[in-house]
């Protein structure tokens, strides 16, 4: 297959001094300018270049030395491709067909749009798009010049600009200039444009843009594709606007250019394999003997030789043009849309003509933007390197390539974009079947882990990497006429001993079921077969080990519950809604097989592992998942009755929560009426449960008798009470009458303390039971008033039992009841008589004083505590603190809802609210939304609470340090980052929070003045430091309540006597807080808004200090805020307004505006922002509105950084039903001078 040539030789073989240049063609000289004579390949620096060297700019990816496209013909040095323009002679104008668009000659009015009927009829994509471009070239027979600026035109249309290119301007003007009038006339009011433009009538217009270039080659491949005038000035158009600065114009000129190129190497295949089929015919010719020898046909083979050759050479120039003027240098775009653009473009190039293009000069572009930061085109990148390395005959050319950039390919497996992640490990999928040995074990190794991942896309990928590796090798399955044969018993076993291996040695996970998840789509009918799981389980010469015997169960119930359920396990993201029809179908056939295999043998396989509670749990979970249904219609009794022996051996030898819970769930599952053999599943449970009951009455009784009790006594009492808790938490026990003596058990242990601890526990949670199973039947039914009372008695005693209990020694008996007293408290609370349960009104309980005093410290005995340091969550010391630390959140929770539900008062709050800054890591989130809960219900009493948990903080440090000096103690400090985290949940919504700020300072004065010291006595209040607290809530303050909370803080004081010229420090800065210019959003002149920067501790507040007051005034409290005279509008279109005349002044140029020195943050979002832009038209500023608008579209820096605040608890405080009227003052609430953002 013949090759792209040099771009000198090509120059050299198309130039010639009678040539004659379009102006338009002047913009490909700019593509060639920095490409030397030795063939494509391009000054790119290192391969190693990373993802910021990636997406640098257009702009700047040009340096000076090189010029411009803008660049006038005589500046350059380089010759250019001649373009072949015909003569002007117009050919004799034909009918046009019948419902065409009309053709326009030169008398047609410039008014109307030439391009408007074809950009319209590409946007609807209505009519056929080969007719479309048959009408065209129809006109441009007609008349070359106006139909090759229909053209031009449509693709300037394209790009959004309303302006258009005239016959004047195509004869007169060059190229750069028609490109500089056409940016000038780009005065579009938004930065949209078609092929970014939202709305359904612009969702197809790529499609069809595309399309439309498409056909358009295709139709031109045998007459205008070679004339040289229409196609050269349109690569000439298409490589000028490409290298502009309006990202319009540069991403629409890509795309077209990027198409076209992707065209004319589908002809220059065709055109190759006509050159190689016309040697084979000449060849064949010429071979033959004289006489039979045509020397016509060996002359016209030879002239169409030749005319093939002039062809190639013709599309190798068009197709050199555009891959250096265009490809070279938007591949590394400052827009990922068109370096994505590119790189798809070039990886369909070396797919359909490989000989040219599957080269290493070539491939070095995919690799390098491997290395992208945008996810797009690493995405790019990926799918075209998998069409490479999909095919086995490419594979051999990709070698160099791949020992180069392999690494990288590894590396992006663990890409933060998982969709990105999932391409590289389906594309190592194919590196691995295609290219053996090239993958070594280190690199796989970085692979396996990804079989956990929490993204179901990205495990299924590596479970299919993994498959191949692994799995394949050694169990491989050959296809005879096209059908999968039927695998040896042989065959699978081995997988089950692979899969085994691989999850116990690689020791990545704990839980097998991630894994069967990840394989279930590449090797689910090797797990689905659970006929060899089960004879592996139950063959009595396995030679399997204790724990592979663990895990080959867990992955038999993996898969039986992967087949019944259809979705993944808990806590791995798939993004599907549901299931098609057909899989619903799969999984209702395979949930009848997986029943009919399993029932026979779950008695055997409970039998065999009996012994064993970790493989008798999910044992018993693998009921759970069957259509028990099947046991009736295909008369499976037998094997019930067999399973229900097992299941009672079970429970009756285990005392261990899983089986039980198990045990108990299953239970559950067979009583069910509607099954023909309910009534014997119910009989066998009332078997089991009169079984545990005597053995319990008989051995209490014991208990209850007895002084001492050996240890084997207590194990059993303490077995037979876990597993009557676990069946009474599933099964209705209440005929078994278990209340009264799991009541006396406990009152013994509440009197005597001589009852165990592990019999206590089980015992509680069964009282607890039996008062739920009561409540609901008495809620089913018309319960009496003495049924009500006798349950309230009841309860009433149990709670006095638990509240007896929180003084334990034991903790775990405290917090068993902590947790059982604070549910029953939620449960009979006032909450139970809402929805129509008037009847139940007896039944409701508050707790007294005294048993919500001890909740509220047993909270802070048990919860509000320093746990030690955590390590890095590996090692069993960690786990153990990692549960503990849920078990206290538990406790936390109940709590709260104690108080969010109204059985607590609201003031015991405090206890939580205190320790929100100090625990905020464990608990922040909890107390958090226990804060936003209390201030729907109140929002005046939870401000009160805020202050109530500061007083009781600072009261407690008064009293362990004493006065002096308190303000300097790293506590002192901690309360004022918690007041800060209290002032900030009250959120930017000042007005409404106005008169709820303003109680809070002035409660918080009277107590830090309560306490005053002897008369005549010159020392401070003991309570004065608590100013400085207060002090964190000022910025929430208006400037006239800031006046008037001084002269109430001025009439306070004047009641104490203090030494003249010292006055107190705390006093100081709570006055200073006070000050109208601690508000920027008030000290700003005329209402200005700031820019919302991170508040900076230095010369910015120095300078608010500095500020003097007394141009504010005194306004009384209930007064509202004037108006600013000038509006926020107003003053935001003046700023940029400033600023942009400020850099015309330094310099006019459009590439200087791009490459000058970048703005700070705060301006280039000002600048670039369009809203900024749409300000009215000045008339003092001629022309300025355009400039404007210009430099709205043209290419900034991607990544400038935007301030984005973040207050967490800017929602909590703000009323969903008010809004801020117009006439409310324009203050500038999220200034993180006032927020201070970072705190919080």
């Amino acid at each position: 297959m013949p090759t792209l040539r040099s771009a000198s030789s090509w120059l050299r073989s198309s130039s010639s001094p009678s040539s004659v240049s379009s102006p338009l063609q002047q913009a490909v000289g700019g593509g060639q300018r920095s490409l030397s004579a030795s063939g494509l390949y391009v000054n790119v620096p290192c391969d190693d270049r990373d993802s910021d060297q990636t997406s640098e700019g257009d702009s700047d990816s040009l340096s000076a030395d090189e010029g411009s496209d803008f660049e006038d013909s005589s500046r350059r040095n380089m010759k250019k491709r001649a373009a072949k323009r015909p003569l002007k002679t117009t050919p004799v104008a034909k009918h046009p067909k019948k419902g065409s668009r009309m053709v326009r000659g030169h008398s047609q009015k410039e008014s109307e749009s030439p391009a408007s009927d074809l950009f319209d009829a590409v946007k609807a994509a209505k009519s056929d798009m080969q007719s479309l471009v048959d009408e065209w070239l129809e006109s441009y027979k007609q008349n070359q010049d106006a139909g090759f600026l229909e053209l031009i035109n449509f693709f300037i249309r394209s790009c959004g600009c309303k302006g258009a290119v005239t016959l004047e301007m195509f004869k007169k003007m060059s190229n750069s200039e028609i490109i500089r009038h056409l940016t000038e006339q780009f005065n579009e009011d938004s930065g949209d444009y078609p092929l970014t433009a939202p709305g359904p009538s612009w969702k197809k217009f790529q499609g069809s843009f595309c399309e439309f270039v498409r056909t358009l080659v295709y139709q031109c491949q045998y007459s205008l594709l070679y004339d040289g005038f229409p196609m050269d000035n349109l690569i000439s158009l298409l490589t000028g606007l490409s290298d502009s600065q309006v990202r319009a114009f540069r991403h629409t000129s890509t795309l077209a250019a990027m198409k076209l190129m992707t065209s004319l190497v589908r002809v220059a295949l065709q055109l190759s394999l006509h050159k190689d089929n016309n040697q084979r015919q000449y060849e064949a010719e010429r071979n033959k003997g004289p006489g039979q020898r045509a020397p016509e046909r060996l002359e016209s083979l030879l002239e169409k030789r030749k005319e093939l050759q002039e062809h190639q050479e013709e599309i190798e120039g068009m197709m050199n043009a555009l891959f250096r003027g265009v490809f070279v240098h938007r591949y590394r775009d400052v827009l990922p849309e068109i370096r994505a653009i590119c790189i798809e473009e070039i990886g369909s190039w070396m797919q359909s003509y490989s000989s040219s293009f599957l080269t290493d000069s070539y491939l070095k572009y995919i690799g390098w933007t491997l290395h992208d930061k945008h996810r797009e085109v690493r995405l790019k990148c990926l799918k075209a390197l998998k069409g490479l390395y999909s095919n086995r005959d490419l594979t051999a050319r990709l070698e160099l390539f791949t020992s180069r950039f392999k690494d990288r390919m590894v590396s992006m497996v663990m890409d933060r974009e998982y969709d990105v992640a999932v391409e590289a490990v389906r594309l190592l999928i194919l590196i691995l079947k295609n290219m053996e040995g090239v993958l070594t074990d280190v690199d796989c190794e970085s692979i396996y882990p990804v079989v956990y991942a929490s993204n179901r896309a990205l495990a299924s990928a590596a479970g299919e990497f993994l498959y191949w590796k692994l799995f394949y090798p050694e169990y491989e399955t050959r296809t005879v006429v096209g059908r999968e044969r039927r695998r040896s018993p042989h065959a699978q076993r081995t997988f089950f001993h692979l899969l085994l291996s691989f999850f116990v040695e690689s020791e990545l996970h704990d839980h097998a079921a991630y894994l069967v998840d990840s394989l279930w789509d590449c090797a689910g009918s090797q797990l689905k077969d659970w006929e060899s799981l089960t004879s592996l389980l139950l063959e009595k010469d396995q030679n399997l080990g204790d724990v592979q015997e663990s895990t080959l169960i867990e992955i038999l119930v993996s898969s039986v519950r992967q087949a019944s359920e259809g979705h993944p396990p808990v806590g791995r993201v798939t993004g599907r809604k549901g299931l098609t029809p057909k899989e619903r179908k799969i999984q209702a056939d395979d949930k009848v097989k997986l029943t009919e295999h399993l029932i026979p043998l779950l008695p055997q396989l409970l039998a065999k592992f009996s012994a064993d509670a970790e493989k008798v749990a999910p044992l018993l979970q693998l009921l759970n998942y069957f259509d028990l249904s099947i046991y009736c219609t295909r008369r499976l009794e037998k094997h019930l009755e067999l399973f229900l022996q097992q299941l009672q051996e079970v429970v009756v030898k285990h005392a261990e929560p899983a089986v039980l819970e198990a045990g108990a769930h299953v239970l559950y599952l067979l009583c069910n009426p509607e099954f023909t053999f309910f009534s014997r599943v119910d009989f066998a449970r009332s078997q089991l449960v009169d079984l545990l009951t005597d053995r319990f009455q008989q051995e209490l009784e014991e208990l209850l008798q007895s002084s001492f009790l050996d240890e084997d006594e207590v194990y059993s009492l303490a077995a037979t009470l876990k597993r009557l808790s676990a069946f009474y938490n599933a099964h209705d026990l209440t005929r078994w009458e278990l209340y009264e003596p799991c009541y006396r058990l406990l009152q013994k242990a509440v009197d005597t303390g001589e009852v165990p601890r592990q019999v206590i526990l089980p015992a509680l949670t069964l009282v607890y039971f039996s008062i739920l199973w009561t409540l609901a039947h008495l809620s089913g039914s018309g319960a009496s008033q003495k049924q009500l009372l006798s349950l309230k008695g009841r309860m009433v005693a149990f709670c006095e039992l638990c509240q007896s209990c929180l003084s334990d020694v034991d903790p775990e008996i405290q917090k068993q009841a902590f947790v059982l007293l604070s549910d029953l408290l939620i449960i009979f609370s006032p909450q139970m008589i809402v929805g129509g349960g008037d009847f139940l009104r007896p039944l409701v309980f508050l707790p007294e004083a005294t048993l919500q005093s001890e909740l509220a410290s047993f909270l802070m005995d048990h919860v509000f505590i320093q746990p030690g340091e955590m390590g890095k969550g590996h090692s069993q010391e960690d786990h153990l603190q990692i549960e503990q630390l849920h078990q206290r959140r538990r406790l936390l929770a109940g709590f709260c809802k104690l108080l969010l539900f109204g059985v607590l008062e609201m003031d015991a709050a405090s206890d939580v609210f205190k320790h929100y800054n100090k625990f905020y890591n464990d608990y922040g989130d909890i107390i958090k939304e226990t804060l936003t809960r209390a201030r729907q219900i109140d929002r005046s009493h939870c401000s009160r609470i805020l202050l109530l948990s500061l007083k009781q903080l600072y009261t407690e440090l008064l009293q362990e340090q004493g006065p002096e000096g308190l303000n300097e103690l790293p506590a002192f400090i901690e309360m004022r980052d918690l007041a800060r985290r209290f002032a900030l949940s009250f959120g930017p919504q000042q007005l409404q929070n106005r008169d709820l700020v303003v109680m809070l300072h002035k409660e918080g004065i009277k107590f830090s003045l309560s306490e005053l010291p002897p008369v005549g006595s010159s020392a401070q209040p003991p309570n004065l430091a608590f100013l400085e607290l207060l002090s964190e809530f000022s910025p929430r303050l208006f400037h006239q309540d800031k006046q008037l909370l001084l002269s109430y803080l001025e009439k306070c004081l004047q009641r104490v006597s203090q030494e003249p010229g010292h006055p107190w420090g705390s006093v100081t800065t709570y006055s200073h807080s006070l000050s109208p210019v601690e508000n920027t959003a008030e000290a700003s002149p005329q209402g200005y808004p700031h820019s919302k920067k991170r508040r900076i501790e230095g010369s910015s507040r120095q300078h608010r200090d500095d500020i003097s007051s007394s141009q504010e005034e005194s306004l009384q409290l209930n007064s509202i805020p004037t108006t600013p005279t000038l509006t926020s509008t107003a003053v935001k279109n003046r700023q940029p307004l400033e600023g942009l005349e400020e850099m015309e002044e330094e310099g006019s140029s459009e590439s200087e505006f791009t490459q000058g020195q970048l703005l700070s943050g705060t301006q280039r979002s000002r600048f670039l922002s369009p809203q900024h832009f749409q300000s009215p038209f000045n008339p003092s500023c001629p022309g300025l509105g355009n400039r404007l608008t210009r430099l709205s579209l043209m290419e900034e820096d991607e990544d400038e950084e935007e301030l984005e605040i973040q207050n967490e608890s800017g929602e909590e405080w703000q009323d969903p039903d008010k809004h801020s009227s117009p006439s409310e003052p324009g203050l500038d609430l999220l200034d993180s001078s006032e927020l201070n953002i970072e705190d919080f």
